[in-house]
C-alpha cells in the first residue's frame, strides 16, 4: 500500500535532485539575528525531507523532519511579528502532520512484516556504527543471530565481527547462539584466521554464547538475520568503516566518529521475503 502524501507545494518546499544528508540542526542561537541564522538550515532540513519523503526513503525523510521541525520551533521562538509567526505555526502543523503519517506507516510495516528501509550510506558520512545500524531491530526477542560475510579474513575484520559480537552481548537481547558463515583463508592468514575466531569463541563461551563457524568456498553475498524476523544486507557486510587516520584519532576507538566506505543497507522482514 503505498502511502498518500502530502501536497508538497501545500508545504511549501520544492524538491531538488542530487541532496544527499540532512543540514545538521546543532543551532543554538537566540535573540537578534536568531531567525535569519536559524531560517535557512530549518528550510534545508526540511527541503531534504521533502525530497526523502518522495523517494519513498521514509525512514530517512521522518528524521530529517523531526531535524527540521525542531529549526522551525526556534525560528517561532525568535520571530517578533505576529503574520510571520501564524504562518510559520502552520507550516510547522503541516510537517508534523506529515512526519506523524509517516511514523505511523513504518510502525503498521513493521508489524505486518512488510516493511523494507534502505540506508545509503556515503562516502566518509559518519554517524553509523553497529549500534546505530542494528539498534532498531536487536529486541529482547532476539536469541539467535546468523552472519554471512565472506571477508571475515583480516585484523580488522576480526576486530569488526568482536565489535559486532559485543554489541550483541550488550543489547537487549538474551543471544545464546550465533552462527557465522565466512570464507576460509587458504594462505597464510589461514592460521591466524582460525586462532582469532577460535579466542572470540572463548570469549563468547564466558557470556554463555556458543559461536558456530563455518567455512563456504562459493559464499559471495553478504547478510544477518535475527530470530525475531529481521534481515539486514549491507553491501559491503561489516567491513563498511575506513582505516583510522591514526591511532589517536577521533573514530579510532568511537565507530559513530569513524568515516565509512559508501554502501547500502537493506533491512527486511522473513516475513515479506521469499523462503527457500
Amino acid at each position: 500500500m503505498l502511502l498518500e502524501r502530502a501536497s508538497l507545494v501545500q508545504l511549501g518546499v520544492r524538491c531538488s535532485p542530487g541532496a544527499a544528508s540532512c543540514p545538521p540542526a546543532s543551532m543554538s542561537q537566540a535573540g537578534p539575528g536568531a531567525v535569519a541564522s536559524l531560517e535557512p538550515p530549518a528550510v534545508a532540513t526540511l527541503k531534504r525531507a521533502v525530497e526523502l519523503d518522495s523517494a519513498s526513503r521514509f525512514q530517512e525523510s521522518l528524521v530529517c523532519y523531526q531535524e527540521g521541525i525542531d529549526l522551525l520551533l526556534r525560528v517561532l521562538k525568535a520571530t517578533k511579528d505576529e503574520t510571520k509567526k501564524a504562518h510559520y505555526r502552520q507550516k510547522i502543523s503541516d510537517y508534523m502532520e506529515r512526519a506523524e503519517a509517516i511514523k505511523k506507516h513504518i510502525e503498521k510495516e513493521r508489524e505486518d512484516g512488510k516493511y523494507h528501509q534502505q540506508i545509503k550510506i556515503e562516502e566518509n558520512a559518519t554517524g553509523f556504527s553497529y549500534e546505530k545500524v542494528f539498534q532498531d531491530y536487536l529486541n529482547e526477542t532476539v536469541t539467535e543471530v546468523w552472519i554471512e560475510d565472506p571477508y571475515i579474513r583480516h585484523v580488522h575484520q576480526f576486530y569488526n565481527f568482536l565489535r559486532f559480537c559485543e554489541m550483541l552481548v550488550k543489547g537487549p537481547g538474551k543471544v545464546k547462539t550465533i552462527h557465522l558463515l565466512t570464507s576460509c583463508d587458504e594462505g597464510s592468514g589461514k592460521s591466524q584466521q582460525t586462532n582469532s575466531l577460535e579466542e572470540i569463541k572463548q570469549s563468547l563461551k564466558n557470556y554463555g554464547i556458543t559461536l558456530n563457524v563455518s567455512f563456504s568456498s562459493s559464499i559471495h553475498d553478504r547478510e544477518i538475520r535475527f530470530n525475531n524476523g529481521w534481515m539486514i544486507k549491507i553491501g559491503r557486510g561489516l567491513d563498511y568503516f575506513k582505516k583510522p587516520q591514526g591511532r589517536f584519532c577521533l573514530g579510532y576507538c568511537d565507530f559513530d566518529l569513524r568515516p565509512c566506505h559508501e554502501t547500502t543497507v537493506d533491512v527486511f522482514h522473513t516475513k515479506h521475503t521469499k523462503k527457500t
